[in-house]
């Protein structure tokens, strides 16, 4: 098994990370895991508010990494 897919949004201001991620999660299967690389304060808040509201699981926030689990 490969590790996560990794979204590169560093430097980026929200709402881009997210939107990095909405398109990269778009073409991947339930139970892809997709770290997300944003240094935006915003995106701790952000990335958790689009798993709910998107039905996936958000795993952890680790410095300005977000790791999600696609459902």
């Amino acid at each position: 098994m490969s590790g996560p897919l990794v979204v590169d949004a560093l430097g980026r201001r929200c709402p881009l990370p997210v939107i990095m991620l909405a398109k990269l999660a778009a073409g991947h299967s339930p139970g892809t895991r997709i770290e997300v690389l944003a240094d935006d304060p915003a995106a701790a808040v952000d990335i958790p508010a689009w798993c709910r509201l998107r039905g996936h699981t958000f795993i952890s926030t680790d410095g300005d990494r977000h790791t999600v689990e696609l459902r």
